[in-house]
């Protein structure tokens, strides 16, 4: 895929040195037929291609102790979108080059493409698209742009967030939003996820069944993004093992404040998130953990200064609980809680131009239960990034 749209931007200055010749060569040419066509560049004005770069110096610690610095390539996305035949077709494709290009056993797609789907425009409120596409879990932190995240929450962090299958979207009006979305629940092979969890029988079709509301209230002051997920895992001893996943988005903006608060649960019959299985030891279980559930609060503020200088601040919590702990009398479910949080200051150098230069702290504290640090060998740490970058996502076409 990669390959492919190299040759996509090879093929698109080669085209665009040839018609420049042209035009040179007009007077003694005449009769000569241009490589771009009035038609071809009517297509091209309703083709965008983005520069998605995240670029920085970091710095990193744990536990307090300075452990090295380096450049990095935090993120760089290539995205091409945009609208063919009389706006009834769209397309969008996203792959990122910070990322390993393992072709995934269930979807036949790269890790690294986000999506690569295409869109048909039924009417002025109905649109239905198919291929590998963004899951609308809702909430603000998983709906910006990558490339703003310093540090996702656990949940999203750990998350399939990108999988293929088929969205139909319907506006109700200008301030409600529809969309639903059948999806393969996964990009792995249920072993490869799970491993050999006893007594489960693996789903002949394993889907992910999620339900999108936007809303829009006060003029735009306050909005929501709300979901509702259904994940059809398996089967055991005829039951269905399943994950039911919410997400609530909340945002309130003013002139110069904007907030955005996220309340998320994921109730999960075998551990899709991973966080509970990654405390527990091989030699206690070898396999996903069964009977899991996180709650999590992301709530984000922002104050502009003047239209060039923000600074933002980002608190979050998830808490990871575990219902089937072999010791009784355990006073709580919970064996982990995890804090974290984002000072930064951003700079916009450019007006009306998407780009900034920044500089966070991402600071996250890990505290587990009684349980986990006698049983399960588990202690308290935390671990702390200093970031120093530029974000933009440059429109090159």
């Amino acid at each position: 895929m990669r390959v492919l749209t190299s040759i996509f931007l090879g093929l698109f200055l080669v085209t665009n040195a040839y018609s420049q010749q042209d035009k040179q060569t007009d007077t003694i040419l005449n009769h000569q037929t241009p490589l771009i066509t009035a038609n071809k560049v009517d297509l091209l004005n309703n083709v965008d291609v983005i520069f998605n770069t995240q670029l920085g110096f970091n710095s990193n610690f744990e536990d307090g102790n300075y452990t090295g610095s380096k450049f990095e390539v935090n993120q760089f996305r290539l995205e091409v979108k945009g609208k063919v035949y009389k706006d009834k077709v769209f397309f969008r494709f996203r792959d990122r080059y910070t990322k390993d290009t393992e072709v995934q056993s269930t979807d036949n797609m790269s890790s690294s493409t986000d999506l690569a789907f295409i869109g048909y425009k039924i009417s002025g409120r109905t649109s239905i698209a198919i291929g590998k596409m963004t899951a609308n879990w809702g909430g603000y932190e998983f709906d910006m742009n990558p490339i703003d995240i310093y540090q996702y929450n656990d949940i999203v962090d750990n998350s399939d967030n990108f999988l293929t299958g088929v969205q139909l979207n319907w506006k109700l009006n200008t301030n409600h939003n529809f969309s639903f979305q059948v999806l393969n629940s996964r990009t792995k092979s249920f072993t490869e996820i799970y491993q050999n969890v006893p007594d489960i029988e693996e789903a002949k079709f394993p889907a992910a069944y999620v339900g999108n509301w936007n809303g829009s209230f006060l003029d735009g002051k306050f909005k929501t993004i709300y979901s509702f997920s259904i994940f059809q895992e398996a089967t055991k001893n005829g039951r269905p093992v399943n994950m039911y996943y919410t997400a609530l988005g909340n945002q309130f903006r003013t002139k110069k404040w904007l907030f955005q608060y996220d309340f998320k649960w994921s109730s999960e019959d075998l551990d899709r998130t991973g966080v509970v299985s990654s405390i527990i030891p091989d030699t206690v279980m070898d396999h996903a953990a069964e009977n899991v559930y996180y709650i999590e609060h992301w709530l984000r503020t922002v104050y502009s200064l003047n239209e060039q200088w923000k600074i933002t601040a980002i608190g979050m919590v998830s808490t990871a609980s575990w219902k089937d702990i072999p010791v009784p009398n355990v006073s709580s479910n919970r064996i982990r809680t995890a804090w974290g949080v984002i000072p930064t200051v951003e700079f916009y150098p450019i007006k009306n131009f998407n780009l900034k230069f920044f500089a966070t702290y991402v600071a996250r504290f890990y505290n587990y239960s009684d349980y986990a640090k006698t049983d399960l060998g588990q202690s308290n740490n935390n671990t702390g990034r200093i970031m120093i970058g530029i974000i933009s996502p440059l429109v090159v076409l």
